[in-house]
């Protein structure tokens, strides 16, 4: 029971009472099945601004608003993201995609190191009008994905680049036409080109610039690796001891399933399963079946680690982008 008072400390309103609007997340606490490790998290960095602890009694105080909003300026980032977490879970506050909730951080940071007023004004716009509800609309289909938060991201980026570009050659959006257009799209890279077009088909969109036609998306392909390359990389993936297991793992299912590194690399245990004898990986609906000696590398990898973490990506972020390396480099990826 000596667990109860720290929670109950933790998340007072510093007259000894629980804040009403908090008593959820207090018995969350209270309920947990390892005590022990709710007051650790409690302890941590005790004493210090932006502790747990102190985040809590902030919110305990009424300091720190019951908002998204409020909680979009509040630092340490990180701890204020976990405890933002457990607020949506003990349903305190709206639940809303976590990814969401970091490209709403990031963006206030983005526009406050704009320096120029009415551009900060145009993306602020953006953001709100195109950019937020296309990933609110995504997010009730299924869950944001970093490299989609970091997507948009990169458009507010070059939407803001785009803006500094007019201004440096004494143009605004009023007096950008197809001149402007087309030189702008001359000087830059494909990927720039691709990510800028949302922001400009909203600028047109707003009547914000003057008319002016976009050329047509180009999309670049990879050569098709040749099949005896391909089956020569999987023997060697398979066979090869001295290649890293994840490597070897997430090497095999790119060039035998066809999947994209980044789908591979975020499996979990849970999506390997056998039966009847047979192993079989979920890439989708139904999962597949997995040949040998893939099979025995797939069980290999998944006897490292350990069963709290099945439903957990099995690579740290680390780990991942070393795994990417390694098997863009095999691949030619």
């Amino acid at each position: 029971m000596h667990h109860r008072r720290p929670a109950r400390r933790a998340a007072g309103d510093g007259t000894g009472r629980i804040r009403p609007e908090l008593l959820p997340l207090a018995n969350s606490l209270l309920a947990m099945d390892r005590p022990l490790s709710g007051l650790a998290w409690l302890d941590r960095r005790k004493g210090n601004p932006g502790s747990t602890a102190d985040l809590l009694q902030r919110l305990g105080r009424g300091d720190i608003e019951l908002t998204h909003e409020a909680f979009h300026s509040v630092q340490p980032w990180r701890a204020a993201a976990h405890l933002r977490e457990l607020l949506m879970t003990c349903g305190i506050l709206p639940a809303i995609d976590k990814q969401i909730c970091s490209f709403e951080r990031w963006l206030i940071g983005h526009l406050a190191d704009t320096p120029d007023p009415d551009h900060a004004q145009v993306i602020r716009r953006f953001a709100t009008w195109e950019v937020l509800p296309r990933l609110r609309t995504r997010a009730e289909r299924k869950p944001i994905t970093p490299a989609a938060r970091r997507h948009v991201a990169d458009q507010v980026k070059q939407a803001t680049a785009f803006l500094d570009w007019l201004a440096e050659r004494d143009h605004t959006l009023a007096t950008c036409g197809q001149t402007g257009i087309d030189a702008w799209h001359a000087e830059h890279n494909e990927y720039a080109r691709n990510t800028i077009r949302s922001f400009l088909l909203w600028c047109s969109a707003s009547k914000l610039t003057r008319p002016f036609r976009l050329p047509p998306v180009q999309i670049s392909r990879a050569t098709p690796m040749p099949q005896t390359e391909r089956l020569e990389l999987i023997g060697r993936l398979l066979t090869d001891p001295s290649l890293p297991l994840r490597a070897r793992v997430s090497g095999s299912i790119v060039l035998l399933y066809a999947r994209p590194l980044s789908r591979v690399i975020r499996l979990t245990l849970n999506d390997i399963t056998r039966a009847e004898q047979q192993t079989l990986l979920r890439l989708g609906e139904p999962p597949s079946p997995v040949p040998e000696p893939l099979a025995e590398l797939l069980f290999c990898r998944r006897s490292c680690i350990s069963p709290s973490r099945a439903s957990a990506s099995p690579l740290r972020r680390s780990t991942r982008c070393h795994t990417i390396v390694v098997v863009s480099r095999l691949t030619g990826g």
